[in-house]
């Protein structure tokens, strides 16, 4: 008798593990990721440069200002920011102006980090390849550094790259 009950629960144990694993496999059906272009949502219709070195070359050689966007994928404050700036029309049309460049991590060079290495942040540098310390944010301890509530601040800096561009010609 004792047999027959020890039969019995292995047969139930290998019954439950059949069903267990087929379970499993009906709920696997994921949406295929889509490949992240160079604007990692920062807006997908504008154009953007792939590296530094070569955002430098194309603003140096088109005489158009670049523009870096200092952020990081999993950083809510980076998220937040790249949401507005994304959705805000006049920021979108107004940058299809500007060489563009977002990075997810630090370059070598210190003039991208002249007052610390936070994010988000973003720098403006003139075609003669000078990062422009009169275009900041509104904060005196992180100066390149702007909230979603700073988005008009930002279209306004935006506009005077493109006019100290033009009076500096």
């Amino acid at each position: 008798m004792e047999k027959t009950y020890v039969s019995m629960f292995l047969l139930l144990v290998a019954i439950s593990c059949a069903l267990a694993k087929d379970v499993g496999k009906k709920e696997t059906t994921a949406k295929p990721k889509l490949p992240q272009t160079l604007s990692r949502g920062w807006g997908d219709q504008l154009t953007w440069t792939q590296t530094y070195e070569e955002a430098l070359f194309r603003s140096k050689h088109s005489n158009k200002p670049l523009m870096i966007i200092h952020h990081l994928d999993d950083c809510p404050h980076s998220q937040a920011l790249k949401k507005v700036f994304a959705e805000h029309k006049e920021i979108q049309k107004l940058a299809e102006n500007f060489i563009l460049l977002n990075l997810v991590y630090e370059t070598t060079d210190k003039n991208l980090s002249p007052d610390g290495q936070y994010v988000p942040r973003i720098l403006f540098i003139d075609p003669s390849l000078t990062v422009r310390a009169d275009i900041t944010g509104r904060y005196s301890n992180r100066l390149y550094a702007y909230e979603p509530s700073d988005i008009s601040l930002l279209y306004s800096n935006m506009q005077k790259a493109l006019k100290l561009l033009k009076t500096e010609l």
